[in-house]
Parts: C-alpha cells; sequence; structure tokens
C-alpha cells in the first residue's frame, strides 16, 4: 500500500532493538518489498570471516518483517503481525556487506479479506540476501500470520 504514512522501516528498527544493535538499514520498503542492508562488522563475523548465519537471519527476518508491513500495516489496529517459521538455505558463502531482499508472496487483499471473515491470515514472504556483487548466497521464506487482537 504506498499510500502509508507509516515509515516502516523506522518502525521495524523501533520495535525490534536487536536489528539496530547489529546495524540493519533499509534502503527501500514499499508496495510488499522491501531491502535491507547488514554491515561488515568484524562483530558480526563467524569463524570464516563471513557474516554469522545469526545475523544473516536477522537482516532476512527483519527485511520480511518490513515487506510484510508495507503492505498491511494499516491492518495493525486489529491484529498483530507474528512470524510463525522460517526456512533457509545458505548457498555460498557470504563475504563483506550483504542486503536483503523480500518479497511478499500474497496478494493483500487476499489477507484482508482473511481478516474481514474472521480468519487469521497464514502467508510467505520470500528473501533473497546478496553479497555486493549481486551473487545471492542465501534464501529464505518467512511464513507469517496476522493474529486478530481479542474483541471485547
Amino acid at each position: 500500500m504506498s499510500t502509508m504514512s507509516l515509515d516502516v522501516g523506522a518502525l521495524l528498527l523501533q520495535t525490534v532493538p536487536f536489528a539496530q544493535t547489529l546495524g540493519i538499514t533499509f534502503d527501500s520498503v514499499g508496495d510488499g518489498q522491501a531491502v535491507s542492508r547488514l554491515p561488515d562488522r568484524q562483530d558480526l563475523h563467524n569463524h570464516v570471516s563471513g557474516p554469522h548465519a545469526g545475523a544473516l537471519f536477522t537482516l532476512a527476518e527483519s527485511a520480511s518483517g518490513a515487506a510484510m508491513l508495507s503492505a498491511l500495516g494499516d491492518q495493525l489496529e486489529r491484529a498483530v503481525p507474528l512470524a510463525v517459521s522460517a526456512r533457509v538455505e545458505y548457498r555460498k558463502l557470504a563475504m563483506g556487506e550483504v542486503h536483503a531482499e523480500a518479497r511478499l508472496l500474497v496478494a493483500r487483499e487476499e489477507v484482508v479479506a482473511k481478516l474481514d471473515a474472521g480468519e487469521r491470515p497464514v502467508f510467505d514472504v520470500a528473501v533473497d540476501i546478496k553479497n555486493a556483487d549481486g551473487a545471492v548466497v542465501s534464501t529464505l521464506t518467512v511464513t507469517w500470520t496476522l493474529r486478530p487482537n481479542d474483541r471485547p
């Protein structure tokens, strides 16, 4: 939803301080997509001098959350977003600064329709993590749900 006045990247970093601790930033967020970046820092490295798998996961999960919120953030009044599972594939050794490209794999209207029907939607966000040269080093699929708020 491109007309949202919500700064999704800032909201995510405010509500998920761990992402701030890692130095994650957002290049772009909107219309069910997000690009986030992880700096190349020694304290984030693993035993082979690349970003640690935990840092890569946090980068990707943060991007997936921002992509989801960019399309569905206007539903936060009536539902809480929760990641319910994630599948990760490490394809190549990540080195240096990396970025994650996330995209919502469902139409916004489908999720909202389920909420309108009193159901709890479950949907996926795909994420590619890439090295500076554009090579995909990891892929993730994060499954999200919107848990409807309890009604009085």
